[in-house]
């Protein structure tokens, strides 16, 4: 269920990614490669927007850095040779940590890991398949409110943060910091500027 979820944001990526400039190659490439969809959609909307490729790569590494804190957790799940926790990195994603995090025994965290994170692996670039594909047929994806598949996204992600005071603050000033800048400053660079609020997260309670 999970991973034909993350599939639906899949064909969107697609979609958004062949209409924005990029060939089915380029993007089903980048699915594979890159393997995050929220930087992913960063990425793309940034660059068709207009942005300098240098903040769209910027923004789309400061979104996957937290990739870097899960696998500092996941180390201590998967177990095996040097390149089975290769290809467990790359599956490495929200999911996967989170479902194996879920778990009390183990083996299970172990056996939660694997199969989340290669059911999202096999679904997202299925999706983008279909969708690079159906998006070079596609004007307009906005007609079909496709544009809107990354912002829904990650304010769905973002939600349950705002259940804790940290992280209701960091969104208030990186919401803030985003509005204010969008008149004056390239694409992306107020995603990017409003990325540095999630510091605020990083504030133990006191």
């Amino acid at each position: 269920m999970l991973g034909a979820a993350v599939g639906v944001f899949g064909v969107a990526f697609g979609v958004l990614a062949t209409t924005s400039g990029l060939s089915v190659a380029q993007a089903c490439a980048m699915s594979v490669l890159v393997f995050t969809g929220a930087s992913q959609f960063l990425a793309v909307r940034v660059v068709a927007d207009g942005g300098v490729p240098a903040a769209a790569i910027a923004g789309a590494l400061l979104l996957a850095a937290r990739n870097g804190v899960y696998g500092m957790a996941m180390s201590r799940v998967v177990r095996g040779s040097h390149g089975r926790r290769m290809i467990a990195a790359q599956l490495v994603i929200d999911e996967s940590t989170a479902m194996a995090a879920a778990q009390d025994d183990p083996a299970a965290r172990e056996r939660a890991f694997w199969a989340t994170g290669l059911a999202v692996f096999v679904f997202w670039n299925a999706g983008t398949i279909a969708g690079a594909v159906l998006g070079r047929g596609i004007g307009d994806p906005a007609a079909l409110g496709l544009d809107a598949a990354f912002p829904a996204g990650f304010v769905a992600l973002l939600l349950p943060h705002l259940r804790t005071r940290p992280g209701r603050v960091a969104a208030g000033i990186g919401g803030t910091a985003a509005l204010a800048l969008v008149p004056f400053v390239p694409a992306g660079v107020p995603i990017l500027v409003a990325s540095l609020a999630t510091l605020v997260g990083l504030r133990r309670p006191t």
